[in-house]
């Protein structure tokens, strides 16, 4: 005995699943990404005073480089790395 029609009759698989991606892309169109920051966290980047005498050194060493006059001293660095890692 032969069956015929089972199932599906006259629609293509490969275009329903073309339709169902479609709609996955069009729904992540609409998506927006959102980032929020704190007003406590806001006002501790305005009051850190760090950034701003780190700054200061930054630009002095970049200075001493571009014009040669910058020395490394391969003693201090080596303690400070020691020292750093022991604590």
């Amino acid at each position: 005995m032969k069956i015929n029609n089972v199932g599906m009759t006259g629609i293509n698989p490969y275009n329903l699943q073309a339709n169902k991606v479609g709609n996955v892309k069009d729904s992540k169109v609409n998506a927006v990404d959102k980032v929020e920051i704190s007003s406590a966290a806001k006002e501790m980047q305005q009051l850190s005073p760090i950034p701003a005498a780190r700054q200061a050194k930054v630009d002095e060493l970049k200075i001493q480089v571009e014009n040669g006059n910058y020395k490394l001293n391969s003693q201090a660095t080596a303690k400070g790395l020691i020292d750093f890692y022991r604590k």
